[in-house]
């Protein structure tokens, strides 16, 4: 049973460093080259299923004239990290 939570804690520790990587890439004007790009895609295409529904709930912060600043990303963070928290001590 351990194993089971130790698995599930570090599926979810991966998860959070994609969404953390998924920020960074957002502030980042780049264009990508190929073998980078199909990473990034990757990224973008594993994180949106979750970000996506949150981003109609958590609003955006206004933060100058026509821009936002997208605390989504911040608020996955804080429930996996509850989620962690949760795994360890149910699995620990």
């Amino acid at each position: 049973m351990r194993l089971l939570g130790e698995v599930i804690w570090w599926a979810l520790a991966v998860y959070m460093w994609m969404i953390v990587a998924r920020a960074i890439i957002t502030w980042l004007p780049v264009k990508w080259p190929r073998g980078v790009r199909s990473l990034v895609v990757l990224i973008y295409d594993l994180t949106e299923p979750v970000l996506s529904p949150l981003r109609r709930i958590v609003p955006t912060v206004p933060v100058g004239s026509g821009m936002g600043l997208d605390l989504t990303p911040m608020v996955v963070i804080v429930l996996i990290l509850f989620l962690q928290w949760l795994v360890r001590g149910l699995f620990g």
